[in-house]
């Protein structure tokens, strides 16, 4: 299997599942930090055809992971440019490599809420993968462009692509650092409404994607089932949120997202729950 981007977060997650299951790995990075778990490392731009016709060679399936993973980070030329170039390369010479499975990084960031220069609400609640976009910015606008691409190979070469849209991604380092920041500034959550999923569940949602998902093109949301925001989620939507309308109650910490999307299409549920306490909210 091709992993790209396979030093970043998810990247060296994923890496490390297929390591832990004996399946063989070529990893796909700009530098070679010379600790990834892979079988064979292939050091380039994933939007270089050469260097991905290179990181294919031997393999049955590609986790496309390689990105600029926020407006600003680079130019929005670089961001947007570059993110669909890679995607666009990785996947099509996959297909016409005779790769039949393929999962790409999508976002929440794809609704258009996390980055809006103005706040932004979602049209209902909870979310689905039916939401209607709000893009204002390259690296939405990418992840929007990945998943048509996505949709795109699909069509033409009739290589099953499953575009998981992750939501904030960690360990405990990064977790508990989230929940410390979602418990003095909850509004900070706001936009991502307060998701969130363990890397190792993320990797594992990734090789589901490969294994699972049936022929097709595929966008699906993944998430933990509750926030890891210490308020319940009633309150938050209540303060942050006011006027969405709301097709469910959402008791105790329940994230206001849709999560039977990937259960239906990965065979996915989060397992790595992080504990938090339940606190009042003012």
């Amino acid at each position: 299997m091709l992993v790209t981007g396979a030093a970043g977060l998810l990247g060296r997650a994923v890496l490390d599942l297929l390591s832990a299951r004996d399946v063989a790995a070529t990893a796909l990075v700009l530098s070679d930090p010379g600790d990834l778990p892979a079988d064979r490392v292939v050091v380039g731009d994933a939007g270089d055809p050469e260097v991905v016709r290179k990181g294919l060679d031997g393999v049955d399936a590609i986790v496309h992971l390689a990105a600029i993973p926020a407006p600003n980070l680079a130019t929005p030329v670089e961001v947007f440019g570059g993110n669909t170039r890679a995607t666009f390369v990785a996947l099509t010479e996959a297909a016409q490599a005779g790769i039949t499975r393929a999962v790409i990084a999508s976002s929440m960031s794809v609704l258009g809420l996390a980055w809006a220069q103005q706040p932004l609400r979602p049209a209902y609640l909870p979310i689905d993968e039916e939401l209607p976009l709000q893009v204002t910015d390259p690296y939405a606008l990418s992840k929007q462009t990945d998943e048509a691409i996505g949709t795109m190979v699909w069509r033409r070469y009739g290589m099953t692509v499953t575009a998981i849209r992750f939501p904030f991604l960690g360990g405990p380092e990064r977790l508990a650092h989230r929940v410390e920041l979602h418990t003095s500034t909850p509004e900070g959550g706001a936009a991502e409404l307060w998701t969130y999923l363990h890397t190792d569940d993320a990797a594992a949602a990734c090789l589901l994607g490969v294994t699972n998902a049936p022929p097709g093109s595929h966008v699906v949301f993944v998430a933990a089932p509750e926030t890891l925001a210490p308020y319940e989620t009633e309150a938050l939507l209540d303060e942050f949120h006011p006027g969405v309308p709301r097709r469910r109650r959402f008791p105790g910490r329940m994230v206001p997202m849709i999560l039977e999307a990937g259960e239906r299409v990965l065979g996915f549920k989060a397992e790595r729950l992080w504990p938090v306490e339940v606190l009042p909210r003012g």
